[in-house]
C-alpha cells in the first residue's frame, strides 16, 4: 500500500510539474532575444504542408519550445553549476579557469591558406604590409587552463607567419611581457583596453615610431558581461569594467553605410548587452577614423576583426586617417583598395582564433 501511495505521489508531482510549466509557457510572452546568451531566440514557425512533410516544421517547433522554455536562463545556469560540481571545466568550447573564462580554438581549417594569402599580398603590392596576429588568452594565459587539455599551438603558428614576407608585429612578446596584468577580459574573448595598448606598442616598434604614453584610465562601464559569459552558461562570474585611455577629442569616425559621423566611442551601447561595441560602434564593413591632430599625415589601412575596435583609439595618435576594413562585410581586394585611398601602410590585424578560420581572408590576396 505504501509503495502504491509513493508511486502515485511521484506521478502527481511529475504531472503537476508538467502542468505548471505548460501554463507558464502559455501565460508568459515569447521572448525575441536572450541578453544572457546574447542571441535571438526561435519564434513559433509558420506552418506549411511542405515543411511538415520534410520535417522542418517539427524541427523548428523543437527549437521554439527549447528557446521559449519558462525560466530558461535560470535552468541553464543551474545545469552548468551542477556539471561544475561534478568536475567539468569545459562548457560549449569555453574553459572555466578559476574566475576567468578562456575560449578554445576549435577550427583551424584555413590556417595555412590564410598565411599564403598574406604572402601573395606582400609580393603584389609596393605598400609596406605588416602582419599583427594577436595571440588569445589561451596562449598567453595558458598556465590558467585546466590540466591536460589540448590546445592549438599559437606560438608555433606565429613563427610560421614570418615566412609570409610581411613585416611582423610581435604581439606575442608585447602581451606576454605583461601577462600578469588584466590584458584580457574574464568573461569575453577580446583583449582589454590595456591589452590593446600593449598591442599598439608592438605596432609602433614594427613601424618605427614612438608610442604615446598609456595615460589615465576612465571607466566607461562596470557592468560588462562578455560573449564567453553568454555562450558558456557560467553565470556566477561577476561583471567587469571597460576602460578607456583616450578621450577621443577631435577624432571623428565615419561609418561608410551611415550618413552622420560619430566619435571614437558610441556610449549608447553601454546600456546594452554588447558593451564592447561602444568602441567605435561595433562591427561594420568599413570605418574611416580621422584625427587632424595626429603625429603624422599618413593614411593607414587596417584589415581587421573586432580586436581592432579597441586598438584604433591608440593608432589615431599616429595616423591622420585610418581605414578599418572588415572583409567579412566589405569584400574587396586589399591591394587595390589600399592603392585607391593612397595608403602609406597596410596592417593585417586579427586574433589568431579568428584568422585561422576566416573564409573571407581570401580577399587579402586579391
Amino acid at each position: 500500500m505504501k509503495k502504491r501511495v509513493s508511486q502515485w505521489a511521484t506521478v502527481t508531482v511529475f504531472c503537476g510539474f508538467l502542468a505548471l510549466f505548460g501554463v507558464l509557457h502559455l501565460v508568459l510572452p515569447d521572448r525575441t532575444f536572450s541578453p544572457v546568451e546574447n542571441r535571438n531566440l526561435s519564434q513559433f514557425p509558420s506552418f506549411s504542408w511542405r515543411a511538415l512533410r520534410e520535417g522542418e516544421f517539427t524541427s523548428d517547433i523543437e527549437d521554439y519550445l527549447a528557446d521559449q522554455f519558462p525560466l530558461r536562463d535560470g535552468w541553464m545556469g543551474l545545469k552548468t553549476r551542477y556539471e561544475w560540481l561534478l568536475g567539468k571545466r569545459e562548457f560549449h568550447d569555453v574553459y572555466l579557469c578559476g574566475d576567468v573564462l578562456i575560449s578554445k580554438i576549435t577550427d583551424t581549417s584555413r590556417a595555412n591558406s590564410n598565411l599564403d594569402y598574406v604572402r601573395r599580398l606582400a609580393e603584389k603590392t609596393e605598400i609596406p604590409v605588416y602582419l599583427g596576429l594577436i595571440p588569445t588568452a589561451a596562449e598567453i594565459w595558458g598556465d590558467k587552463l585546466p590540466a591536460g587539455v589540448s590546445r592549438f599551438d599559437q606560438r608555433t603558428y606565429l613563427d610560421e607567419a614570418k615566412a609570409t614576407g610581411a613585416e611582423q608585429v610581435d604581439m606575442y612578446a608585447a602581451l606576454d611581457a605583461h601577462k600578469d596584468q588584466r590584458i584580457y577580459y574574464a568573461t569575453d574573448h577580446h583583449w582589454t583596453s590595456l591589452g590593446a595598448y600593449y598591442g599598439y606598442t608592438a605596432v609602433a616598434e614594427a613601424m618605427g615610431f614612438e608610442p604615446e604614453p598609456l595615460g589615465e584610465a576612465t571607466v566607461a562601464s562596470d557592468q560588462f558581461y562578455g560573449t564567453l559569459y553568454s555562450t558558456s552558461g557560467v553565470h556566477w562570474i561577476g561583471p567587469e569594467t571597460i576602460e578607456r585611455y583616450r578621450d577621443g577629442e577631435g577624432v571623428t569616425v565615419e561609418d561608410v553605410y551611415k550618413e552622420e559621423p560619430h566619435g571614437l566611442y558610441v556610449d549608447s551601447f553601454l546600456g546594452e548587452k554588447d558593451k564592447y561595441a561602444s568602441f567605435m560602434g561595433g562591427n561594420a564593413p568599413l570605418y574611416i577614423v580621422r584625427n587632424p591632430d595626429a603625429a603624422t599625415d599618413e593614411t593607414l589601412l587596417v584589415v581587421r576583426d573586432s580586436y581592432s575596435d579597441s586598438l584604433a583609439p591608440f593608432l589615431a595618435d599616429q595616423f591622420a586617417e585610418i581605414h578599418l576594413l572588415d572583409l567579412r562585410y566589405y569584400r574587396t581586394g586589399v591591394a587595390g583598395y589600399a592603392e585607391s585611398i593612397g595608403a602609406d601602410k597596410i596592417l593585417l590585424c586579427y586574433s589568431v582564433e579568428n584568422f585561422v578560420k576566416d573564409a573571407d581572408a581570401v580577399y587579402i590576396a586579391q
